[in-house]
């Protein structure tokens, strides 16, 4: 039981003698109570954050029909692959015309805001035709590379689904990884 004491100590004061009150006690123990069924009625009412899942693109290994495939134009797809050392090699376009730059994931930012940019002023700012960012992490990759680069896409407010490859690496997108040590 709680309770709180509200005596005054008594006792002798400036040498006059006086009655000694009686000591009041106040029960808190229903305040503990109501404290506590306040707190859990709170609990018990909020809601909790709901998760929020990004949508990612991923080829179908099993899927033979080509009807279901997105044809994408190679100025509006940027290649994002993944490296150690926190590094990232990105080029647009395709890999056999285009040369891959090299940046850190701070840098990475600026550059696909830049592309998103330029897809958007050569298209006339067509909803349907934005850019299309496609990641491909590689071995030296670690997954908080993968939540990185797509935190960086949200960010960037990137409105198609990213599309993940991590089997199709091309030889000159090795190469040019392994030339610049990043592989």
């Amino acid at each position: 039981m709680a309770e709180l004491d509200t005596s005054s100590g008594g006792g002798k004061k400036g040498g006059k003698v006086r009655t000694k009150k009686a000591n009041t006690k106040v029960d808190l123990t229903a305040m503990v109570d109501l404290a506590f069924l306040l707190i859990t009625f709170f609990m018990l009412t909020t809601s909790l954050s709901k998760p929020i899942a990004m949508d990612i693109a991923k080829p179908d290994k099993n899927e033979k029909d080509d009807t279901n495939r997105l044809e994408l134009r190679a100025s509006q797809t940027m290649t994002i692959l993944l490296g150690k050392n926190n590094k990232v090699a990105w080029y647009m376009g395709e890999a056999k015309t285009a040369t891959p730059t090299i940046e850190g994931f701070t840098e990475v930012r600026q550059s696909i805001l830049a592309n998103k940019k330029k897809v958007a002023d050569l298209y006339g700012n067509d909803p349907k035709k934005t850019l299309v960012v496609v990641i491909k992490p590689t071995s030296g990759a670690t997954y908080k590379n993968f939540v990185d680069i797509m935190d960086e896409l949200n960010i960037a407010q990137i409105t198609a689904a990213p599309a993940i490859d991590d089997e199709n690496i091309l030889d000159a997108e090795i190469a040019v990884m392994k030339q610049n040590g990043i592989l």
